[in-house]
C-alpha cells in the first residue's frame, strides 16, 4: 500500500459504526486493518437492512450500512469466548500497532484482551476502547447506541423546529464524530510513540464526543445560563441563515456579516433595509428576525430557486439548494471531486459507495480491498502472520474457534 499509513498493522474488534468508522479511516490511509469478526454472526451491521447486496442467486450477503463502513479490511473469524480464539487475538496483537475495540466496560478483561493484559505482550501497542459513556463514572456501564446520545447529549433539544418535537440528525452523527476524533487519537498516540517507544489507552465516550462537538451552543450556555432553543433550519447566532421557500424549491442562504447582508438586500430590491436600525448589524437581526424574515420570505417567492442562486453566486453570498440525494450525486461537483469509490462488481453486483474527503498531495487513498465477505482473509491471515500450518488451521475451523 502506498498510503501515508503503509507498515501499520491495525486489530480491530470493533462492531456496528464508530469503531468500524475510524479504521475505515486508518484503512483509507494505508493501515492494514485486521477486523475479527464472530464466526457465523460476524458485525451486526452485516444484517442491517434492506438494502443489501446480494449473491445471483438473491440471497442477501450484506448489508450497505456494513458496506459503508468496513472498505479495505480484511475479515478473520475468531470466537473471542474460547480460550484458543483468545490466544490467537493475543498473537495477533502482539505483531500489530493499534488494536480498537468497543466492548461494554471490562468485557474485553473477561477474555484477557484488555489493555493492561495485551501492553504486557506488546509494550508499544496503542488501544483504543470506544464506549458510549467511557471507562469511568456512573453511566460507565450502560449501552450507549446513537440516538440515546444525542437524547442525553443535548443535541436533539436543539434539533428541529421551535413548535414541534426534538429530532435527531439524519446520520448517527455521534457515532460518526466519535470514529473520526478516535483516528485523530491513534494517528497522534502513533506520533508521540516515535519518541516515548511505548504504547497507550485511549478512552473515548460517545457522550463526550457530542458534549465536546456542541460548540458555540455548549459555549453560549455555559457562559450565559440559558437553556438553547431549537431554531428548524435557522442558526441561533446569525440572520438570515436559514432555508427559504422560493417560487419552486427550497435554498438556503448563509448571511454570515454585514456586507453580505448589505449585498443581499440590493439582490431583493430593499437596500434600504441597510439604513433600518433593526437590520443594521447581526446583532440586530437576531434581535429582530421575527420582522426581517418574513419580509425576505416574501421577496423570495418571487423568483425560482435557479434564479436565486445564479444572483447570489455573482454576488458572492453563501447560498445553495436544498438536493435530495438523487441531485446530490448528479452534481458535476461529486464527479470533479471523485466522491464515489466503486469496487469491481461482487456476484455481479456493483458496490459503491462515497469516497474518503481526503486528498494527500503526495500518497493516494486506498481503495485496493472492498468491504468483505464474512471470514474472507482468515486462512491468509493467520498463515501469513502468524505462521499457522494449513493443519493446524484445519483444526481450529474444525473446533470452531475460527
Amino acid at each position: 500500500m502506498s498510503g501515508p499509513l503503509a507498515g501499520i498493522r491495525v486489530l480491530d474488534l470493533s462492531r456496528v459504526l464508530a469503531g468500524p468508522w475510524a479504521t475505515q479511516s486508518l484503512a483509507d490511509m494505508g493501515a492494514e486493518v485486521i477486523k475479527i469478526e464472530r464466526p457465523k454472526m460476524g458485525d451486526e451491521t452485516r444484517g442491517f437492512g434492506p438494502p443489501f447486496l446480494k449473491s445471483t442467486s438473491g440471497t442477501p450477503t450484506k448489508s450497505l450500512y456494513f458496506v459503508s463502513a468496513n472498505r479495505g479490511k480484511r475479515s478473520v473469524t475468531i470466537d473471542t469466548t474460547k480460550p484458543e480464539g483468545q490466544a490467537l487475538v493475543r498473537e495477533l496483537a502482539a505483531k500489530s500497532d493499534v488494536f480498537v475495540e468497543n466492548f461494554k466496560v471490562g468485557g474485553m478483561a473477561k477474555f484477557g484482551l484488555d489493555y493492561t493484559a495485551l501492553s504486557k505482550i506488546n509494550p508499544r501497542l496503542i488501544y483504543c476502547s470506544i464506549t458510549g459513556f467511557g471507562q469511568t463514572g456512573p453511566h460507565r456501564l450502560r449501552p450507549g447506541y446513537d440516538i440515546v446520545i444525542q437524547a442525553m447529549g443535548g443535541l436533539m433539544s436543539i434539533t428541529g423546529e421551535p413548535d414541534g418535537e426534538p429530532i435527531k440528525s439524519g446520520v448517527a452523527i455521534a457515532d460518526i464524530l466519535t470514529g473520526l476524533y478516535a483516528t485523530s487519537a491513534i494517528l497522534a498516540a502513533l506520533y508521540e510513540r516515535e519518541r516515548s517507544n511505548a504504547g497507550q489507552h485511549i478512552d473515548l465516550a460517545l457522550l463526550d464526543v457530542q458534549i465536546a462537538t456542541l460548540a458555540n451552543q455548549a459555549a453560549s450556555f455555559l457562559h450565559t445560563g440559558v437553556t438553547p432553543q431549537r431554531h428548524g433550519n435557522a442558526h441561533p447566532n446569525i440572520c438570515p441563515y436559514q432555508a427559504f421557500q422560493t417560487s419552486d424549491g427550497r435554498i438556503i442562504v448563509a448571511v454570515a456579516n454585514d456586507a453580505q447582508f448589505q449585498r443581499f438586500a440590493s439582490i431583493l430590491g430593499m437596500p434600504g433595509w441597510t439604513d433600518d436600525p433593526k437590520f443594521q448589524t447581526n446583532a440586530s437581526r437576531v434581535k429582530n428576525r421575527d420582522s426581517l424574515i418574513p419580509l425576505i420570505s416574501t421577496r423570495l417567492l418571487q423568483k425560482s430557486s435557479a434564479e436565486w442562486l445564479g444572483e447570489l453566486d455573482r454576488a458572492e453570498i453563501p447560498a445553495g439548494p436544498v438536493n435530495n440525494l438523487d441531485e446530490v450525486f448528479q452534481d458535476p461537483q461529486i464527479a470533479a471531486r471523485n466522491l464515489v469509490v466503486e469496487f469491481p462488481p461482487e456476484n455481479g453486483e456493483r458496490v459503491r459507495a462515497a469516497a474518503s474527503p481526503i486528498r494527500f498531495s503526495r500518497n493516494a487513498i486506498s481503495y485496493e480491498l472492498p468491504p468483505p465477505e464474512l471470514g474472507e482473509h482468515t486462512e491468509e491471515v493467520l498463515s501469513r502472520i502468524l505462521r499457522k500450518s494449513s493443519s493446524s488451521i484445519r483444526a481450529l475451523r474444525e473446533t470452531g474457534v475460527i
